[in-house]
């Protein structure tokens, strides 16, 4: 039995009716407010949640999934989706005002409340609506009527004469017509009403009448109470309950309506003021009590201790054991007892009541109480009981035939109970437990240690360090199971630990008091937490836990006895008899399913799951309130859930209330498993589809615009970027392009010169020589030749047409100083266009340096100098060849060749102006070819004008 108070959150002792709703939630009214519970809370509804009376005497379920709220004359108000609608809410409750107990009939959809005593009304409460059936029972002002039993089917309520012995009448409210019926009511009676069913309560007096043709009664039943009887209540199976007004309650286990009239009633929760019973959809009891709290039984707990009754069993049992077809009991006191038959029989042991019973041996007629200072040995056949030497006893264990070891203070002693002597084992040790194991051999168990005793010898060895046993039991050839004080279940043969049971096996606790053996399979471990049920099967461990939640009446079992599929298991509070069959058959899973109370996303709470379930960001953290009503689990109650969608992990937790924070915008589904005692899971899960819709800065549209915009502003940047290079690019290529057009003025200017002084040269020559008429011709050609070069000069290209008539002119003036010493050619093949154009005065300082490195010293032949412009395709080339001694042998002149120095100068700078790959190359025809003389070709990159499209 729990028993919920104040420390378990109901925050009043004083409690009226009870009622469970739709979803399994348990409703109780009290003297401030209601609570609703679903097994692991109490959740209360006061002034603050909009109640105007908190005298509360009763809350019942209404269609719609509605709690409609009985208080105390008026004020009244319900439930509707978590939140309460009072009559500031909703005005047509203003119109329910009462002067007495309010009673109601529910019908359909309708809900019709009434008066108990000299009602003038019936109010009808529908669709949040209450409209008014007014009725006329009173004849004259003298009359004083209770009322019950409205039915609305055929419009009947039954009215009784509250001081007079009167018979029972109908008032129809259609009609507005009495009826007098068959059967005679005394004064003060109350009547409940239960179908066709009639239960008359009148002090201690219970009558059970059925009604035949609406009017005509029929008594099937009576029973008187030893006392009064203050309040009947009807249960689901239809059983009575009859709370009595000093305390305590009588249970009818058959239905009322039942021919063979009431049985005998077993009594219940003395010393406890009952207000009302609940039978709930489990089988659960529930009762609530006049400044006791709340109780609850457990329908397994019900139906092993009141459908299976042992008398005079609640006491704090310390030791069992067996003996034939009887069960033997050890108090903690001294008092002993004997089960048989379903009675325990009690045995005074001594005078001194703190001695406990520490352990009980059984062998043959002989009973041994181990009281913890004076054993007692009893007999069966005679009864008769003997005090045994003193000795402070820690157990007791069976050893040869007729006698017992005692595991005490002093050391293990041996007790023959046929001869009446003691024989003294192993002393100088407190014993806790022993187990012979061979004729001569016995294991000896001390605070600490596990010992190897031989009994011929009385020499002990050192078996088993640091293990403090309670308890030794053989399972099999060579294999022991020992209960242990912290380190489980110990399972060893005669030289070694084969396992250790802990905790993290399944076991409750690791704090084990006995073993009792069910085969050499299974054994059953007692513990301050249960019993456990060790199986071996296919060489696995698997280990049932079972507790009060199972019907153990405590969890604080001393030890247990095995009797085929009975398991006797001695507690705390009497002695516990189940089924082991009904105990493993047991569901694993629950016919129930979690309840979503609410959900909070953001700051918005919603009541009503059922409705769409929408967040956005940034309000995107939900908190979903969830309750398991499997009140069985006694609040060891937790959640397994995950959110599809978000995650596919399932996590667990005991809190009700289930938190995700910060969830991306998208559909989700919630689904969550209740999970109750010994890790039974509800049988489906509760889903609930929610939807987080995005920020604007999360839409697709926004963050394709982000794109865009990122991407713009990226190609600006770069854009920017190589702009700003290129820019920077420019500045130098124009102040390089600069340098380059001065350097290349400055070349012309250099060039200018040399090609004047070597004129010059010419002519002084000439003078020299007085040759005067070929000094005229030469100056006359000088003359045109210097007003070209002059013109040229100031040019940067110059058209190939012009570039050659320049050298035919050039060669001519120095063919005439050197006195026809030698030949030239100029040739433009028909693939080039002669309005190309070159460089200018690129080709002149090679032709200059052929005629004067190549051809002027020549003594054996003449010389010959051709020039050639041709197209390769993808290059002008420009070839200056002569036939003179070759570039072998004038190398040591190359460093005077100052023309050709400024060529190359030039070439460099036209790269560098006008992007033009010039291509020089010198080639030693003798070397390549085996002929005298040397070949210059030039390859120069056409350059296209975009604006003249002229090719340079």
């Amino acid at each position: 039995m729990v028993h919920y108070n104040e420390g378990d959150g109901l925050n009043s002792s004083y409690t009226y009716g009870l009622n469970q709703d739709e979803n399994g939630f348990i409703y109780l009214g009290s003297d401030t407010g209601f609570f609703r519970f679903d097994g692991a809370e109490f959740k209360q509804f006061g002034s603050k949640n909009g109640l105007k009376n908190i005298e509360i005497l009763d809350c019942f379920p209404i269609p719609d999934n509605e709690m409609f709220i009985i208080s105390f004359l008026n004020d009244f108000a319900y439930l509707k989706k978590g939140k309460i609608i009072n009559s500031d809410r909703n005005p047509e409750l203003k119109k329910i005002k009462f002067t007495y107990t309010t009673l109601s009939h529910i019908n359909g959809n309708t809900v019709y409340l009434y008066e108990g005593d000299n009602p003038k009304n019936i109010l009808v409460y529908k669709n949040e609506k209450i409209t008014t059936i007014p009725i006329f029972i009173h004849q004259n002002a003298s009359d004083n009527y209770f009322t019950f039993g409205l039915n609305m089917a055929n419009g009947n309520l039954y009215i009784s004469d509250r001081y007079k012995k009167k018979n029972l009448e109908v008032y129809n409210v259609f009609t507005r017509k009495k009826t007098v019926c068959n059967i005679s009511i005394e004064k003060n009676t109350m009547v409940t009403r239960k179908g066709d069913f009639f239960i008359l309560k009148n002090g201690r007096k219970i009558d059970i009448y059925r009604v035949y043709h609406q009017f005509h009664f029929k008594k099937i039943a009576s029973y008187t109470a030893p006392e009064n009887i203050h309040r009947l209540a009807i249960d689901k199976n239809s059983r009575i309950w009859a709370c009595l007004e000093n305390g305590g309650v009588l249970y009818f286990k058959n239905p009322f309506m039942e021919t063979e009239g009431l049985s005998n009633p077993i009594r219940l929760m003395d010393g406890y003021i009952i207000h009302d019973v609940l039978t709930d959809k489990d089988n659960n009891l529930w009762f609530s009590t006049r400044n006791n709290g709340l109780f609850f039984i457990s329908d397994l707990f019900f139906r092993n201790y009141i459908h299976f009754p042992v008398k005079n069993n609640s006491s704090h049992i310390t030791a069992i054991a067996k003996n034939g077809n009887r069960i033997y009991l050890g108090y903690n006191e001294a008092k002993g007892g004997i089960y048989h038959n379903g009675v325990i029989t009690d045995l005074h042991l001594g005078e001194n009541s703190q001695m406990e019973n520490k352990a009980i041996l059984s062998d043959g007629n002989t009973i041994i109480f181990g009281l913890s200072r004076n054993p007692v040995r009893y007999n069966t056949v005679t009864g008769e009981k003997q005090v045994l030497k003193e000795n402070v006893i820690k157990n007791m264990v069976p050893y040869t035939s007729g006698s017992a070891l005692f595991c005490t203070l002093e050391g293990l002693i041996a007790y023959n109970h046929h001869k009446g002597s003691y024989e003294k084992l192993m002393m100088g040790n407190r014993i806790y437990t022993a187990l012979p194991y061979t004729q001569d051999s016995i294991f000896a168990g001390t605070f600490k240690d596990l010992y190897k005793l031989n009994t011929a010898t009385k020499k002990k060895r050192l078996f088993l360090e640091g293990y403090y046993f309670t308890d030794i039991k053989k399972l099999s050839d060579n294999l022991y199971a020992g209960a242990t004080n912290l380190n489980g279940i110990i399972l060893f043969n005669n030289s070694r630990v084969i396992k250790k049971i802990m905790e993290s096996d399944g076991l409750p606790t690791r704090q084990i008091k006995k073993i009792e053996i069910e085969n050499e399979k299974v054994f059953w471990a007692s513990t301050n937490y249960g019993l456990s049920r060790i199986e071996f099967k296919d060489k696995k461990l698997k280990i049932n836990n079972f507790t009060h939640t199972d019907g153990l009446p405590s969890n604080v079992v001393a030890g247990c006895i095995i009797s085929g599929d009975t398991v006797y298991a001695g507690t705390s509070k009497g002695m516990g008899i189940l089924s082991i069959k009904n105990l493993l058959s047991q569901q694993k899973s629950v016919h129930k399913k979690v309840i979503i109370n609410s959900v909070k996303i953001g700051n918005n709470l919603f009541y009503d799951p059922g409705q769409p379930l929408e967040g956005k960001t940034p309000d995107n953290s939900l908190t979903f309130n969830v309750s398991f009503p499997d009140f069985a689990s006694q609040g060891q109650i937790s959640y397994q859930y995950k959110v599809e969608g978000l995650s596919e992990d399932w996590q667990t937790g005991s809190s009700p209330n289930i938190t995700f924070n910060s969830i991306p915008p998208g559909d989700y589904t919630f689904k969550v498993f209740g999970l109750g005692y010994n890790g039974r899971k509800s049988y489906v899960s509760t889903d609930l589809h929610f939807e987080i819709k995005p920020a604007f800065w999360q839409t697709w549209w926004f963050k394709l615009l982000l794109v865009f915009i990122g991407a713009a502003a990226l190609s600006m940047l770069i854009t920017f970027y190589f702009q700003k290079k290129r820019n920077k690019k420019l500045e130098t290529l124009y102040y390089e392009k600069k340098i380059a057009e001065l350097e290349l003025q400055a070349i012309k200017a250099q060039i200018n010169p040399h090609f004047i002084y070597n004129c010059l040269n010419s002519i002084h020559f000439l003078l020299y020589k007085k040759d005067y008429y070929e000094a005229e011709n030469y100056l006359n050609t000088f003359s045109v030749m210097i007003r070209k070069t002059l013109h040229y000069s100031e040019k940067t290209f110059m058209p190939i047409k012009e570039e050659a008539e320049y050298l035919s002119l050039y060669l001519n003036m120095e063919k005439l100083r050197l006195k026809d010493l030698f030949d030239y050619k100029i040739t433009v093949s028909e693939n080039v266009n002669e309005s190309w154009t070159v460089p200018s005065l690129l080709i002149q300082p090679f032709v200059e340096n052929a005629i004067k490195h190549g051809i002027a010293n020549l003594q054996d032949r003449k010389g010959n100098i051709e020039v050639l412009f041709q197209y390769t395709g993808t290059a002008l080339c420009v070839i200056v060849e002569d036939n003179g001694v070759g570039i072998g042998k004038k190398l040591h002149s190359n460093a005077n060749s100052f023309g050709v120095k400024l060529s190359e100068k030039r070439i460099e700078t036209f790269r560098q102006l006008f992007d033009t790959n010039i291509i020089l190359e010198i080639t030693d025809l003798q070397e390549k070819e085996k002929r005298p003389g040397t070949q210059i070709t030039l390859y120069i990159t056409p350059y296209e004008n975009q604006n003249t499209g002229i090719h340079h």
